[in-house]
């Protein structure tokens, strides 16, 4: 059974830096992509990073250079580092799971999701 479960959500001052963490268990496919995304009110969820079985990693652009996403050795918990935090970066973020993800994908490739974890960013 697939579960991910985040955390390390919270609220930081603008310019601030926070590492979400979600823990794997479950997930134990060859190939996959696990995914960083998240929801503000009111907007559609969107992807943040998406890191590939590979060791490869994407980004958006509002997350380009400032977050960085990373899995340990032990394949059981993918972190998301967000430094420079802006206001826009408030929202619920989820960790998700595909397991099946080339290099072209869409957000209904992920299967697998956890609850969230809430980030406020105050100006």
């Amino acid at each position: 059974q697939v579960q991910l479960v985040e955390s390390g959500g919270g609220s930081v001052q603008s310019g601030g830096s926070l590492t979400l963490s979600c823990a794997v268990s479950g997930f134990t496919y060859r190939t996959y992509c696990l995914g960083w995304f998240r929801q503000a009110p009111g907007k559609e969820r969107e992807e943040v990073a998406v890191l590939h079985s590979d060791g490869t990693a994407d980004y958006s652009d509002s997350a380009k250079g400032r977050f960085t996403v990373f899995q340990d050795n032990a394949k059981i918990r993918m972190s998301l580092q967000m430094n420079s935090l802006k206001p826009a970066d408030t929202a619920m973020y989820y960790c998700a799971g595909a397991v099946v993800c080339g290099r072209y994908y869409t957000i209904r490739d992920f299967g697998y999701w956890g609850q969230g974890t809430q980030v406020t960013v105050s100006s």
